[in-house]
């Protein structure tokens, strides 16, 4: 009972310190301060947490935990969250921050959910496939982001064409400005690109875990990558060279095709995907 409490506090751990990487990736395009500082206290959270195992288990074992592969990725970890919490309040260098994060939040997945640091090998098998599930659910949830922003951009083609045809009409009114639609396409991207990199982060390391022949050169593995990079490179001509409008609208347009693409066929391609639990 008390081990599966502790599993379910890493779980949540790990949950939590998702959402700060996701919100210092805001933080990172954005320079928004409030962004930033409630991702501070989010990392701060988990800080405080892995901080009270950390000296638990030198309590328990009487000596400092460093001396195994599980104990020596934990304590690299802390160190990690120590060092991005000190250049969040200190030096305000995002750009490392956001990336220190991502390898943080990495070996803290990799440290929770790898079996072998387990007593019971029914609590590892369990969170083996919790982590399956975590990885699936952020997929899905990224996929809901990037479904909506493809439906703003229709609107946006929509409204576009029919304030350039001067074709008036209730239709026309129903249908917000061409600012506001393209805002929250931009915004649904924004919220689904780190999911999406979170999501792969933790179905690789799932596969890693649990299959004995994992192909990283898998068709979904390699298209979901493709697909986070043309995402990617959505957000880069939407920040950095500013581009709006119909020429971006497009672009996201193409890119969840791609996505789609990536889901149905790659997916049916694939080694391991929908063939195993």
């Amino acid at each position: 009972m008390v081990e599966m409490n502790v599993m379910r506090l890493h779980e949540i751990t790990v949950i939590i310190y998702a959402l700060s990487v996701l919100l210092y990736f805001i933080d990172f395009l954005h320079n928004n301060r409030k962004v930033n500082m409630f991702a501070f206290w989010l990392l701060a959270f988990v800080w405080v947490i892995q901080t009270i195992f950390l000296i638990f288990r030198v309590v328990e074992t009487g000596r400092f935990p460093i001396l195994s592969m599980f104990e020596g990725l934990y304590f690299y970890a802390w160190v990690l969250i120590t060092l991005s919490l000190i250049l969040t309040k200190f030096l305000r260098v995002d750009f490392i921050v956001f990336f220190t994060n991502l390898i943080g939040f990495f070996i803290i997945a990799l440290h929770t959910f790898a079996p072998g640091q387990h007593g019971s090998s029914v609590v590892g098998a369990q969170l083996i496939s919790e982590l399956l599930m975590i990885h699936i659910t952020m997929a899905i949830l990224s996929y809901g982001a990037f479904s909506l922003s493809f439906v703003f951009s229709i609107l946006y083609v929509i409204q576009y064409n029919l304030l350039k045809q001067k074709k008036w009409g209730k239709r026309l009114l129903r249908i917000d400005d061409l600012a506001k639609l393209d805002h929250m396409s931009y915004v649904l991207n924004l919220i689904g690109v780190p999911m999406l990199l979170l999501s792969l982060i933790l179905g690789v390391l799932w596969a890693y875990l649990k299959l004995e022949n994992f192909y990283i050169f898998d068709a979904k593995v390699l298209g979901s990558f493709f697909v986070l990079l043309i995402y990617a490179w959505y957000l880069y001509k939407r920040v950095v060279q500013k581009l709006q409008g119909k020429t971006i609208a497009f672009w996201n347009m193409g890119a969840f095709l791609l996505l789609l693409i990536n889901f149905f066929l790659f997916g049916s391609l694939s080694r391991f995907h929908f063939w195993h639990s």
